[in-house]
């Protein structure tokens, strides 16, 4: 018989409209949890049974604290959070104006202090919560025309570290899942309007494990770091990229 690992456990994740966000809700909800899903734009109806869907935008101070309280006032003591609110902006710095780089770290960073801040109170109450942050494997490396995003994911990576020292002893594990190429709505944007068949073609050649990544892929790291068995695992950095970063890109010119 399958053991939920998520029984009985409260998850907020963050960005759940998006589709690293959705699948991370439909998975937690398979898997037990009482899921909260926190988005500026409310989810669709797909959502699964056991996922609350709550407006929220997390950049916004008044209404992270309204919304974390309204939660911990239902279910006091909070197991899980899932920081995967995100966007990108394909500019290079000397063509983002300052308004567009606060908005991108106010999203990619910002809203990841303010959530995590409200939320540990319950993260204290759960005597051996996770905190899962989106990072990316460009924060450590960087695609081109994507400045203002590759130094907020570094920044992610950085926050990361430092919670996980902070509250440790407070029974709290923090760690980054750094995806690679993933295939969201983001990534499709990223490709663009050219001849698709081949760029994917492309993308998926130059992995090791010779494909682009899915949301599941993340979801299935996540679930893992999220439950018990993670429990040695914290501040940690998990690049999850089908070996990506593991080679020298300019050795595979001309690689079958």
């Amino acid at each position: 018989m399958h053991r939920e690992a998520l029984a009985g456990k409260t998850a907020v994740i963050t960005g759940a409209a998006g589709g690293i966000g959705r699948a991370l809700c439909r998975r937690f909800a398979s898997e037990g949890a009482r899921v909260y899903a926190l988005d500026r734009v409310m989810p669709a109806g797909d959502l699964p049974s056991g996922v609350t869907a709550l407006r929220c935008d997390v950049t916004d101070e008044a209404q992270v604290t309204e919304t974390l309280a309204r939660i911990l006032a239902q279910s006091p003591a909070l197991h899980v959070l899932v920081n995967a609110a995100g966007i990108e902006l394909e500019k290079t710095i000397e063509h983002t104006t300052l308004a567009e780089w606060n908005l991108v770290f106010g999203v990619n960073v910002t809203a990841m202090f303010l959530v995590t801040r409200a939320a540990l109170p319950g993260l204290r109450q759960a005597h051996g919560a996770s905190v899962i942050n989106l990072g990316s494997y460009d924060g450590y490396i960087a695609d081109p025309n994507l400045a203002a995003y590759c130094a907020s994911k570094g920044a992610v990576h950085g926050l990361t570290r430092a919670m996980a020292v902070d509250h440790g002893r407070e029974g709290i594990r923090v760690n980054a899942i750094c995806p690679g190429y993933i295939r969201t709505p983001m990534l499709e944007k990223f490709f663009g309007d050219g001849d698709r068949a081949r760029i994917e073609a492309e993308a998926a050649r130059v992995h090791p494990v010779g494909r682009i990544g899915t949301p599941e892929d993340v979801a299935s790291l996540a679930l893992w770091l999220a439950g018990d068995e993670a429990g040695y695992a914290s501040g940690q950095l998990w690049t999850l990229d089908g070996g990506l970063t593991a080679q020298v890109q300019q050795m595979r010119v001309g690689a079958p």
